[in-house]
């Protein structure tokens, strides 16, 4: 083949992407009036592998930055006599350079006709890269059916053991301290030895597939079989001896599977939620794809909480149109648990074609392998040391001791006064139905004006938040019930007895709690490890992981034990958890307006350290830029046919669209950009005949 059977192709412009280029080949045939045969486009991207097998180009371009453009790349192309025309294939031979090599990939058919625009620019749907999407879309439908299914449980655990025959509202503390945790304990010492043995995969359905069977088994097996199951004569005897004090652990023995399902429901929030949903999470998405999408989660589960609450308040109100002879509660129980395992069922179904066909794509990005942070073991000694040791963190700890005791305290003694109220299963059912999806409304509009109480009004108020709120509602609620005779009159007024009107405060004052501790608490005790050095910081949060956290959530469980043992039930003790509520909740406002006094000037020091590093970076960058200013450098990587047929090539800066090298004449071409190039000589021939110009550039000896 003859240098002029072929001309020199036009550059096609980069893509913009980083690393990626397209090139264009026309082949035109020896006669001067022969039509187009082929054209095509490729696009390129710099690797350290070998060539692939691909059509024949002619024209690389290749937008590289300064330091880049330091590294020669040089491929060579060698065309087999005949085969460039009439939709033959040229194969593309490489030769290894220490710096990389030049990869071409095929991307429309040869004998196509029509060149085809490749956009190295990934497709995008609302602003979000599709491949991006076919992992965020599975994630959000298990979350919302996670905890779709985990505020139906939430709902039903509390009717089965408070509205239990036998039971009260006083089996919660002992349930919570004595049941509760060695299961939780238990459950994590064979996920433990279960993750050893199988994989990722298998771990999630060994997992989730018991709690599936065991909510079905029990609407349809233990529950219809509960008169049979629960040793309720053995329960009465037991009670007759140790007495009415300890009517909680008692009712533990007496209607063990509802306190099995309690157990269950409480596990599924943290093992399903926690351990499964966002450990499968964290492996199949990248840092940036959590930043971006982990907040939409949030704002998802609000939304699973208002659909979950209208589904209890639906189905416990079922019973309104079935017979007097049929148990309402166990057909709205049957309803309420098929839809929690046809949704458990959907979650399986999602995690398999996940690891089917979404982590098997090669074109999603993979999860960066993100280092766990090394907390310093602290023994319960030394916690208490480093606690007592600094007012800055004790102060933060108390916060977190006092939610846990307070919110515990209040919700326990509400549920009785609930229980009161509606004693009727379904009853019960469907006020907490529509205390669900209020909390989800409430929880997520403050989550959309916390944002604003943080920006307007700074840390400390929003910290005051929370505990301002308990203690208002909760003073009115324990003087709802301390009080109830002199308020009858006024009650009655506005038409509701004294306790219904506890029932409705203590159920603002759980809503707004809740709400207040997702949206504002939360956000202020992480942000009050911000300005700590990292020793303090890590120490700190080690110290209270150790010992707040378990204190909080148990503190108000012990508390409550004692004062029903010691006083015979929690109506005799309600004016004590009363005081004890009140001064905890004013020991968390005192300990948040000191934690404010040295939050803020630590806040406003460090603002002002770093605004200070910015103005010297600035000037420094605005004064030295002068003189070390690099900018970018676009180089286009120009091939051309020698001889022998073979396509050599380099790389040349472009300036208005042009390389450089594109002079007429013969010289020598060196880039000041290119420090280390070889020297090279341009030859421009004339007119081959077809109107076509062809440039050779071979190196110089």
């Amino acid at each position: 083949m003859t240098p002029s059977s072929l001309s020199s192709a036009s550059a096609t412009a980069a893509s913009g992407c980083g690393g990626m280029l397209s090139l264009a080949f026309v082949g035109k045939s020896r006669s001067r009036n022969c039509s187009l045969v082929s054209a095509r486009t490729l696009t390129c991207s710099v690797e350290r592998s070998a060539f692939s097998s691909c059509r024949l180009p002619s024209v690389f371009d290749l937008h590289r930055t300064e330091k880049e453009g330091k590294q020669r790349h040089l491929a060579s192309i060698n065309i087999t006599q005949g085969t460039a025309l009439r939709g033959r294939r040229p194969s593309l031979i490489s030769r290894p350079y220490p710096r990389g090599l030049i990869r071409a990939e095929a991307a429309a058919d040869l004998t196509s006709g029509a060149p085809t625009n490749s956009s190295s620019s990934p497709s995008k749907f609302f602003g979000v890269e599709t491949t991006t999407l076919k992992k965020v879309i599975p994630l959000g439908m298990m979350f919302f059916c996670i905890l779709f299914n985990y505020t139906i449980l939430r709902d039903t655990k509390d009717v089965l053991v408070v509205t239990a025959k036998g039971s009260s509202a006083e089996i919660i503390p002992f349930l919570k301290t004595w049941v509760n945790l060695p299961m939780a304990i238990g459950f994590m010492l064979i996920y433990t030895k279960l993750s050893n043995v199988l994989s990722k995969e298998a771990l999630f359905y060994a997992c989730i597939i018991p709690f599936i069977a065991f909510f079905g088994g029990f609407a349809f097996v233990l529950y219809p079989l509960k008169d049979v199951l629960h040793p309720t004569a053995l329960a009465d005897s037991l009670l007759k001896v140790l007495g009415p004090s300890f009517l909680g652990p008692v009712a533990i023995l007496r209607i063990w599977t509802f306190c099995l399902f309690y157990v269950m429901a409480e596990l599924w929030g943290s093992v399903v939620v926690s351990v499964l949903f966002w450990g499968f999470a964290n492996q199949i998405t990248t840092i940036d794809e959590a930043k971006q999408f982990y907040p939409l989660f949030g704002l998802g589960a609000n939304i699973a909480l208002v659909f979950s609450g209208r589904t209890v308040k639906y189905f416990s109100n079922m019973r309104r149109n079935l017979p007097a002879h049929v148990d309402g509660w166990g057909v709205s129980l049957k309803g309420m648990m098929s839809l929690v395992v046809a949704l458990g069922l959907f979650i399986c179904a999602v995690h398999w074609w996940v690891n089917r066909f979404v982590l098997n794509d090669p074109a999603l990005p993979k999860a960066e392998a993100r280092k766990k942070k090394e907390k310093p073991k602290l023994g319960m000694l030394e916690s208490f040391k480093f606690l007592l040791g600094s007012r800055y963190i004790r102060d933060l700890a108390t916060l977190v001791v006092a939610y846990g005791v307070s919110i515990n305290l209040v919700e326990v003694t509400w549920k009785s006064k609930l229980k009161a109220q509606f004693p009727s299963p379904n009853d019960y059912s469907s006020f907490m139905g529509d205390f669900s999806s209020f909390t989800g409304i409430a929880t997520f509009t403050m989550m959309l004006l916390s944002r604003i109480i943080f920006r307007k009004y700074g840390w400390g108020v929003a910290a005051l938040i929370t505990p301002s709120v308990l203690l208002i509602t909760g003073v009115a609620f324990f003087a709802l019930i301390l009080c109830s005779e002199p308020l009858t009159p006024l009650l009655s007024s506005f038409g509701f007895t004294p306790l219904l009107a506890a029932v409705y405060v203590g159920a603002v004052q759980n809503i707004f709690s809740k709400s207040a501790k997702y949206s504002l608490f939360d956000p202020c005790k992480e942000m009050a490890y911000i300005p700590l050095d990292e020793d303090t910081k890590v120490k700190g949060k080690a110290a209270i992981d150790v010992v707040c956290n378990p204190l909080g959530k148990s503190g108000g469980a012990l508390i409550q034990q004692f004062l029903i043992i010691g006083f015979g039930s929690l109506a005799a003790s309600t004016p004590y958890l009363g005081g004890i509520l009140l001064v905890i909740v004013l020991a968390w406002i005192a300990a948040a307006r000191s934690l404010d006094r040295q939050f803020t000037p630590l806040v406003q020091e460090d603002l002002k350290s770093k605004l200070l590093e910015g103005k010297l970076s600035a000037m420094s960058a605005a004064v030295l830029g002068k003189y070390k200013r690099k900018p970018e450098v676009t180089y286009r990587f120009v091939s051309v046919l020698n001889e022998k047929g073979f396509i050599e090539g380099r790389y040349v800066p472009v300036i208005d669209g042009r390389p450089v090298a594109s002079q007429v004449g013969e010289s020598a071409v060196i880039d000041p950009a290119l420090p280390d190039q070889t020297p090279t000589t341009k030859k421009t021939l004339g007119d081959s005949g077809d109107g076509a110009h062809r440039t050779d550039t071979v190196p110089s000896k």
